[in-house]
């Protein structure tokens, strides 16, 4: 049990790391070939704030614990608004612009329908994977087509310190290596402890790996906090639970499709709907008032949250099944 708990530890911290590290190698040669900042923003940032889910995802559907990348791209999507972003409204209040509500929030629910559609019959085959990845396809291209009058405004001295090609490509290879051999390191650790506890996959994905695998959001989330731009924590976890919806639960039945747990469908979905709904409603200001997301809500936010890992907690304990 030991050696499962410091695989987990040091697997997720590697993981983290390693996306960090992944992302600013890959930033910096789509800068090298002249891809603009907003791009890199919208894609190479996106995908890397969810690269963690994603290595995990694969890795676990490799070692035929499918649940525990299921549980593992629900756990985050809740983990990103109830507690990320809950927790960040909760220290400043975020500012929400009336064209994130009107482009980007719809595409987030509508890649949530289908999700839910796809997972509805309990299972996941390549169909449904082609759906997933054919649907962010699609979003991706229109986000950057709808973005694409933007002027952009160019710093040469910002250029002159990215860093080097070589140091980009060094720092993608090595990330990518990272990624993947820390993801077999927190899965097998992670599957050996819910064994352990006699507890399922889906569970350790909905706790322990959902909330490990969203430290990026919350590292991006803070950094926006004490760069006085609070705004961006919004459109990170947007930007992320498209990802994670679409990409996480995409690809691994691309590579082999599988059974879902009734519990993801009944307990864990509805949640996540839930907060989806939750965070458009809250966008709103009212009459005569900013759109923003106040403590108040940030605190409804991270109370939802934390009412529902207890519900797991108590579950687990109880012995409860949803079979």
């Amino acid at each position: 049990m030991l050696l499962s708990i410091a695989a987990v530890v040091v697997g997720l911290a590697i993981l983290v790391w390693s996306a960090d590290r992944f992302v600013d190698g890959a930033a910096a040669i789509a800068q090298h070939m002249g891809v603009s900042n907003l791009i890199i923003g919208i894609t190479v940032v996106g995908f890397g704030t969810s690269a963690p889910e994603i290595a995990v995802s694969v890795i676990a559907v490799l070692e035929e614990v499918p649940d525990l990348a299921v549980g593992n791209a629900i756990g985050s999507n809740i983990a990103n608004i109830g507690f990320i972003l809950g927790l960040t409204a909760l220290l400043a209040p975020i500012s929400v612009s009336s064209s994130l509500i009107r482009s980007e929030y719809p595409l987030l629910f509508g890649a949530t329908v289908v999700l839910v559609w796809c997972l509805y019959d309990l299972q996941l085959d390549r169909l449904d994977g082609f759906i997933l990845i054919g649907l962010l396809i699609v979003i991706m291209g229109y986000m950057i087509h709808s973005h694409r009058g933007v002027k952009e405004e160019t710093d040469d001295e910002e250029d002159d310190e990215s860093m080097s090609s070589k140091a980009a490509w060094l720092w993608v290879l090595l990330g990518l290596v990272l990624l993947i051999g820390s993801s077999r390191m927190l899965v097998w650790g992670a599957s050996n402890i819910a064994h352990s506890l006699g507890i399922s996959e889906l569970v350790i994905g909905l706790t322990i790996v959902a909330l490990g695998t969203s430290l990026p959001e919350l590292a991006a989330s803070i950094s926006s906090l004490k760069k006085s731009i609070a705004d961006m924590a919004i459109g990170n976890v947007i930007g992320s639970n498209l990802f994670n919806s679409l990409a996480v639960v995409g690809i691994p039945p691309l590579i082999q499709g599988f059974d879902i747990d009734i519990a993801a469908l009944h307990r864990d979905l509805p949640v996540m709907v839930l907060l989806t709904l939750l965070l458009f409603a809250m966008s709103f200001g009212g009459n005569q008032r900013p759109n923003q997301i106040g403590r108040f809500k940030g605190a409804v936010l991270f109370a939802l949250f934390a009412t529902y890992q207890c519900y797991l907690y108590f579950e687990v304990v109880s012995g409860k099944s949803w079979s």
